[in-house]
């Protein structure tokens, strides 16, 4: 009998980082430089052959247009296939509230609740982290991706 986990995905940017949650707790993390399209089918075939997924959790953006798009689409199909609950959170989440690059000096920055762009001459290397815990609470169940600027 397989045990049962929740999965997190965090694909805005390099490396990738996937949580594997047991009783809410991370007890495995995978992390791949690969592209998110190539890597994430293969990363999920082994993860569902060895885990019960009970719940598929991802950081909706803002970011990247294509990781956020692929990391959508390609949950979203595996919720609708597999009946497994997809939930979201904004990118935010797992880098402490810093900044996040849009493009040229352009940063995503959450104020209160709000996510603007702004102009930034300097910002500190940040990266993004698992939490050790995986709070539902933080999560919604709206779960289209975050764009906030618009495509060029």
């Amino acid at each position: 009998m397989l045990k049962k986990a929740d999965i997190v995905l965090i694909a805005l940017n390099s490396p990738i980082l996937i949580g594997i949650y047991v009783d809410n707790t991370l007890i495995q993390t995978i992390q791949s430089d690969e592209k998110s399209s190539n890597i994430l089918p293969l990363l999920y075939k082994e993860i569902l052959k060895n885990y019960e997924v009970q719940g598929l959790f991802f950081a909706n953006g803002p970011g990247s247009f294509m990781a956020i798009k692929v990391a959508y689409i390609f949950l979203k199909s595996l919720s609708i296939l597999k009946k497994i609950p997809l939930f979201a959170v904004d990118a935010f989440y797992f880098n402490e509230n810093n900044p996040i690059k849009a493009i040229g000096k352009l940063y995503f920055v959450k104020i209160s609740s709000e996510i603007k762009t702004q102009k930034l001459e300097t910002v500190p290397e940040v990266s993004f982290r698992l939490p050790r815990v995986l709070d539902y609470n933080e999560y919604s169940k709206i779960t289209t991706p975050l764009y906030m600027i618009s495509a060029v």
